[in-house]
This record gives C-alpha cells, structure tokens and sequence, in this order.
C-alpha cells in the first residue's frame, strides 16, 4: 500500500508529519513525501524543510493521499500542477485525506462538493463557499474522504484511518507506540473552550482572510 503525502511551499509541518509517523508503523505500507518536482520544501515558516522524494508525475496512483494544511494555501487553490495531480489520482485512491485548511485545497479540485467536511476553525467559512457541508467536528468521514480540523487533529485523523485500514488493535498498538496520551496544559483548543477575547482576535487577525475560494475550473 502506497501512502502519499503532498508537500508544497508553505505547507505546515506537523500537517504533514503527524500522518506520516502515524501511517508509517501500517504493514507493507510504503509512505512518500511527493511535491511538484523532488527535492527541499520548506514549511509555511522558512524556517523548516521536508524532502521530497518523488514527483507528482512519479507517484501516479497511491492508495492514500494526505493533503497538509498551510496558513496560506492560496497558491495550491485553482488551477494548478497540484489540483490536476489530486483529480487524476483520487480516481483510484481507496482514502483521499487532508488535515487543517487542506481541505480547502481538496475542494478546490472540486473533490469535496455536496460532501461532510471540516477543515481549521477559521476556515470553515471558505471551506463552505466551495458547496462543502463544513462542520467543526475533529475527524470527518464521507465515503473514502476523511478531513481533519487543525494541525494536531491529523493525528487523529491518521490513527483512525489505520484503525478503518487494519483494526482496532493495529490503531491501539500505533498509539500505544508514539504515546499519544494527550494532557494538555491549557483547555483551549477549540473556539468554544478558548477565552471569547482571544477567539475574537484571532478572527479579526489577517490569517483569517488569507484564504479567498478560487473557481472550480
């Protein structure tokens, strides 16, 4: 089984691995970084490069294909090397996935329309200009579609598809495994736990009007 995970400039990191150290345990699995073209690709930062191994031409039909999210996934959304990669090969995938505002590149392809879907909390709203049914859940299943919410949701994500792949106790033991044992300091990891003040200026901060829905060509 061939496992793809798309890199692109400005793609967030723990989108990207968080799915792969997840999958990667799954038997007989095969796990890619692909990009346009092979080589370093550096996260929405700069300040991070994942290599690449393979090109879109070269991976052309995966069983799996995980989208990573970007602050700004503007450049992925239209027309493009990207969406025509994801059209071509979501035709044989078993699981087409994404995490965060990768979505959001998934239904600019015009692969999430009429379809369950979420995406990071301050995208929800683009994400619904493409005809998806966006909700706020953590994990979405609609047929062989699953959408994660934000960054750290990928984990979930991922563990429950190895669950979907090979059982419960293969989903237990990957967990068991990189302790996925979540306590976090602070409850506010969702708009309705955070403080209402700081909700509010993270939705009147740029980050959320960098996503503008592209046409579906």
């Amino acid at each position: 089984m061939q496992i793809a995970v798309l890199l692109y400039p400005g793609f967030t990191a723990l989108d990207a691995i968080g799915p792969f150290d997840t999958l990667s345990p799954l038997p007989g699995t095969e796990v890619v970084l692909v990009a346009e073209r092979p080589g370093p690709v550096r996260n929405e930062s700069g300040n991070l490069a994942l290599v690449a191994d393979a090109s879109l031409a070269e991976v052309t039909s995966p069983d799996v294909v995980v989208v990573p999210g970007s602050a700004d996934p503007s450049g992925q959304l239209g027309p493009g090397p990207v969406t025509e990669w994801l059209r071509q090969v979501d035709r044989t995938t078993t699981w087409t996935t994404s995490v965060c505002s990768g979505s959001l590149i998934l239904a600019s392809a015009g692969l999430l329309t009429g379809r369950r879907a979420t995406s990071h909390w301050l995208m929800l709203e683009q994400l619904a200009a493409y005809g998806v049914e966006a909700t706020g859940e953590r994990v979405v299943f609609d047929g062989k579609y699953v959408t994660a919410a934000g960054v750290s949701s990928g984990i979930d994500m991922a563990l429950t598809l190895v669950g979907r792949i090979a059982g419960d106790r293969a989903a237990q033991s990957v967990q068991l495994l990189i302790e996925y044992d979540p306590q976090p300091p602070y409850d506010a990891g969702s708009p309705e736990k955070a403080p209402a003040d700081l909700v509010a200026e993270w939705r009147n901060a740029d980050l959320a009007q960098l996503v503008k829905p592209q046409p579906i060509d």
